[in-house]
């Protein structure tokens, strides 16, 4: 059962987060690896509070077949990705190519 201070376990196994954090300039991808190194130490709890990282429901899009709601967090200083929670893994989807693009709005 998923709890607030469960420690995050992180699900990049996505083909899309994948292939756009792979495609990233050099400078991102080593910023977006770094939250990424960040969030796996954190407790829920934690993730939601934390003021950097800017979790926050997006209700501008449907969320994919099977997932509840999805959510939007900094992963670089100019990019967002999109995750939602199942139990206690964060199972990112995507990292958007712009601010916009993270809410629906091309």
């Amino acid at each position: 059962m998923a709890t607030p201070d469960a420690t995050i376990r992180l699900d990049i196994n996505n083909p899309v987060f994948q292939d756009n954090l792979l495609t990233l300039q050099k400078n991102e991808r080593h910023a977006a690896l770094d939250t990424l190194s960040k969030i796996r130490k954190l407790t829920w709890n934690q993730l939601y509070r934390d003021h950097g990282l800017k979790w926050e429901k997006i209700t501008s899009i449907k969320p994919p077949k099977g997932i509840d709601v999805v959510y939007s967090l900094r992963i670089t200083k100019s990019r967002r990705a999109t995750a939602h929670r199942d139990g206690d893994f964060l199972r990112l989807l995507t990292i958007a190519p712009d601010h916009d693009a993270t809410y629906g709005k091309a």
